[in-house]
């Protein structure tokens, strides 16, 4: 929970002002946004073979790879978050879901914390995309990942981290 002036409510981040005392004594006010969290799939058609998607991204007006992601919704459990997700972005469903850990995506501003679950036993199903979301998704292997991460044709931080938890 962030305590704090609330000056802005959207549809999904809040925006506070919160004055802070840090440890060292300083006191200093914080933009917090208040994000209600996010699950991030690492899905395996098979040991070597991993889906990725080519998704539109308008805020940064680029096509980008990465991991099928998404947001919490009000209560919902993070595991029926991460199948609703690879169901709408990639058309499988997964016979096992594993946790592997969590990230925050980026703790100086905003309290998203970023669930992380590999995914394997792949079930094709019809997928559920929504309208706002231009997605093409694509088998790589994770030789195929690794070079396209050293490459710096993988931009997103949090598949980057994903990719690296999960391929060692």
């Amino acid at each position: 929970m962030v305590n704090g002036k609330q000056i802005f409510q959207g549809r999904l981040l809040n925006l506070f002002l919160k004055r802070q005392k840090f440890p060292n004594g300083y006191i200093g006010t914080l933009e917090i946004i208040k994000h209600p969290g996010a699950v991030l799939i690492v899905p395996f058609l098979s040991d070597d073979k991993i889906i990725l998607i080519k998704q539109y991204r308008p805020v940064i007006n680029a096509y980008i790879w990465e991991l099928p992601a998404g947001t919490l919704n009000k209560g919902e459990d993070p595991l029926k978050c991460a199948r609703r997700e690879l169901i709408e972005e990639i058309g499988y469903d997964a016979g096992i879901l594993e946790k592997i850990g969590y990230i925050y995506s980026a703790p100086g501003y905003t309290t998203e914390k970023i669930i992380i679950y590999k995914a394997k036993k792949l079930i094709k199903v019809k997928a559920k995309k929504e309208v706002d979301e231009v997605i093409t998704p694509k088998v790589f292997t994770r030789k195929a990942i690794q070079k396209l991460i050293n490459s710096g044709k993988i931009v997103d931080a949090k598949t980057i981290c994903a990719i690296k938890l999960v391929i060692k």
